[in-house]
């Protein structure tokens, strides 16, 4: 391998370049030659020095150097010769995209193969061109426009790819984020939020939902699949769906549970996969919920008098023993003017401030007392927000948080 010297020269217009520099010759180009006539090189040389600003021109005379190179130090541009010891025409095209297809290809043809530049700018080539003919002037072009156009490719490519993760985060926030199902005669209130974690990537596994049926007996229920990425909030839209599926059959309490999990046995991505979750069973005759709980954390009741932390006793979550958990039903009294506020656990888990510490059940509840004047939707969005200003010095929420308030509707102080 040569390395061949070239004077150095201004900063090069950043609008051209862009990014597409590496960081340790940012402004400067860096070009990897592959060619194996010595002569050849030499005249790429000269056309080198005659460049302004110099690019950093790196020779080897084989694609097997090249591949090392690319693997460790990336050039902005590789000008490549079709004939060499190692790979021939086309061939040497594809190694070179194999090994790193980000950067900029300008192929260098004889005078009889323009045709061979053609189809090499049909394989993934930015430009062409022909030994014999190529002036200082039109060959600056060609390596400046090349990577010009490789950067507007990524660029589009990035794009595209953003496009399309917001576009499966759409798909998916319908099937983990669901409308209510409660009908014109519904007898509770919901407050629903959704908040993604600091990566604002793909959602995670997230759910919930409300279901009342035709009895008025109301159904809610709110997941989280551990991990993150596509499969988690795959199995979460599983769950869900099967969830109101069951809910609409009539399937309900601890038989409710048993399906859910073997549903989350067919649908996880592995075996470490598991899915925490809590049920009720709100009932306007009584007053009561019935809570079931699956490894799931607690909840805060809430009234504007006071705000109280509810844990029931209930099983592991689904997945962890399957076959062979219970989750015991137990009723709590619901006044007129309470709600219940459940959540996941990105609400307290994650840091405040910019130490290890973390906010907490306890350093949420004590919060949610401080906040508990107002209306169900200011109280839920005051927390979220509050939550959020405390672990803005660690990044943000590390985790995603799905958040589901319920509460008798209003029907001037009588229960529906």
């Amino acid at each position: 391998m040569s390395v061949v010297p070239v004077a150095r020269g201004e900063a090069l217009d950043a609008d051209l370049l862009g990014d597409a520099a590496p960081a340790h010759e940012r402004g400067r180009p860096h070009i990897l030659l592959v060619e194996d006539d010595p002569g050849d090189a030499v005249l790429v040389e000269e056309m080198v020095i005659d460049l302004t600003p110099s690019p950093r021109l790196v020779w080897v005379r084989t694609l097997a150097e090249a591949g090392r190179l690319l693997r460790t130090d990336v050039p902005d541009c590789v000008l490549l010769d079709l004939h060499l010891p190692d790979a021939n025409g086309l061939e040497a095209l594809a190694r070179i995209r194999e090994d790193n297809d980000r950067v900029a290809i300008v192929v260098m043809t004889g005078l009889d193969q323009e045709h061979t530049g053609l189809a090499a700018l049909a394989s993934g080539a930015q430009d062409y061109l022909v030994k014999g003919r190529v002036e200082p002037e039109l060959f600056g072009r060609a390596v400046r426009y090349a990577i010009q156009r490789k950067q507007a490719e990524r660029t589009s490519a990035a794009l595209q790819a953003s496009q399309m993760r917001a576009q499966e985060n759409a798909r998916l926030e319908r099937g983990l984020l669901p409308t209510p199902l409660l009908g014109v005669d519904r007898v509770v209130d919901v407050v629903s939020r959704y908040r993604p974690g600091r990566d604002h990537s793909l959602l995670g596994g997230d759910f919930y939902d409300v279901v009342q049926d035709s009895n008025g007996l109301v159904h809610a229920i709110i997941g989280d699949v551990s991990g993150h990425g596509p499969d988690a909030a795959a199995t979460g839209v599983a769950l869900r769906l099967a969830w109101r599926t069951l809910v609409l059959s009539g399937v309900t309490g601890a038989r409710q549970l048993d399906l859910l999990e073997e549903v989350l046995l067919a649908e996880r991505a592995d075996e470490q996969t598991f899915a925490t979750a809590t049920s009720l069973l709100l009932d306007p005759a009584t007053g009561q919920v019935l809570i079931r709980r699956a490894g799931h954390p607690g909840m805060v009741r809430h009234s504007r008098a006071a705000v109280d932390w509810i844990e029931v006793p209930g099983g592991p979550a689904l997945g962890f023993v399957p076959g062979h958990a219970r989750w015991p039903a137990h009723a709590v009294p619901l006044a007129a003017d309470c709600g219940l506020m459940l959540f996941t656990d990105g609400l307290f888990e994650g840091h405040v401030g910019r130490g290890s510490e973390r906010l907490g059940e306890a350093g949420l509840l004590e919060l949610a007392r401080t906040l508990r004047a107002g209306p169900p939707e200011v109280f839920v969005d005051a927390v979220i927000e509050r939550v959020a200003d405390l672990s803005s010095a660690a990044g943000g929420l590390d985790d995603d948080v799905a958040v589901l308030y319920v509460r008798w509707r209003d029907t001037g102080g009588q229960r529906p």
